[in-house]
């Protein structure tokens, strides 16, 4: 319990110091929007660049881990789509809903905790865990995202438009080209990788300081009907679906369905219950969507997450 809030702290830490300066007036009305902006278009582009640039293709090598994490991904996914439909969501934010309820906080918590219950063998699930979640799945949820606005056109017009604004879009032309330069086997010269080093390293702190100064802004009186009421209905059956349903599907496909090591196993439904992370956030913002229930549900879910991930590391691990 204490080894994870050692490495939860720094999260709650980041959120609280942009609650205190939005609240003590140290930043202003537009400082939450123009970090976000940052981010979207600064640190998390850089981030994901580094991520894939980098990566090794035998890193890739174990293709049942990558389809029972993925597959534990989707199913929440889709239920979590569901249920925001059926509340009266409309598409888009359905499809952010969705991606909260499936995108853990891999890169800031979940490579930690895999080191510290596994040690060096937990750093490749990890780390394959994390560039799924932060590449793949958030680059399908764009994609998604896309199609969905530039529905109600004739198929090429929609493929020319969605393809488009996905070329335009920050998020993804990081990961592209990092996948690209490693598929070349070229190496950026030091000081170019210094760079991207430190404006990806700037990302989750910048996220998370976002996050604070976003829930530290005076809410409307009299929220329009059907947005913000029922936006925060959301938070609960977010919480769940990620620190619950998440975890349990994972746990089936690798123990089960796709028998892992049982390293992977264990470190891919450690990934799975984490908390929500920082992405699903950043996407609502980079399309203007109401982030209210998002942020909300990553305080909350990182809150309980002290107690069920802790639970978990000790039915993992036995200690």
């Amino acid at each position: 319990m204490f080894a994870l809030l050692n490495v939860a702290f720094p999260v709650f830490a980041l959120i609280f110091i942009g609650y205190g300066c939005r609240r003590r007036g140290i930043l202003g009305p537009q400082s939450s929007r123009e970090l976000s902006r940052f981010v979207i278009y600064l640190g998390l582009p850089a981030l994901l660049f580094n991520a894939t640039s980098s990566l090794e293709p035998a890193n890739l090598a174990n293709g049942s881990f990558i389809a029972a994490f993925a597959l534990g991904m989707v199913v929440t996914f889709l239920i979590a789509g569901a249920l925001a439909r059926r509340r009266g969501a409309n598409t888009i934010d359905a499809i952010i809903e969705g991606l909260g309820a499936a995108y853990p906080n891999a890169g800031f918590m979940g490579l930690p905790i895999c080191l510290l219950a596994f040690g060096q063998p937990g750093l490749l699930p990890g780390l394959i865990a994390t560039l799924m979640t932060a590449c793949v799945l958030f680059a399908a949820a764009i994609v998604l995202i896309e199609t969905r606005l530039h529905a109600g056109v004739s198929v090429l017009q929609s493929l020319r438009k969605v393809g488009g604004s996905l070329i335009r879009n920050p998020i993804l032309i990081g990961p592209v080209l990092g996948t690209l330069l490693a598929a070349t086997g070229w190496h950026l010269p030091d000081g170019v990788r210094q760079l991207f080093n430190l404006l990806g390293g700037s990302a989750g702190p910048c996220a998370l300081v976002s996050l604070g100064l976003f829930l530290a802004e005076p809410q409307s009186a009299e929220p329009a009907p059907g947005t913000r009421d029922g936006a925060l209905r959301a938070v609960a059956p977010l919480v769940g679906l990620k620190l619950l349903l998440q975890p349990a599907v994972t746990g089936v496909l690798v123990y089960w369905v796709m028998p892992q090591p049982p390293v992977w196993a264990a470190c891919a439904v450690l990934m799975s219950a984490l908390p929500i992370g920082t992405g699903p956030f950043m996407l609502a913002e980079l399309y203007k969507r109401d982030a209210t229930a998002m942020s909300r549900a990553i305080l909350v879910s990182t809150v309980v997450s002290l107690f069920t991930v802790s639970a978990l590391l000790v039915a993992l691990t036995g200690h």
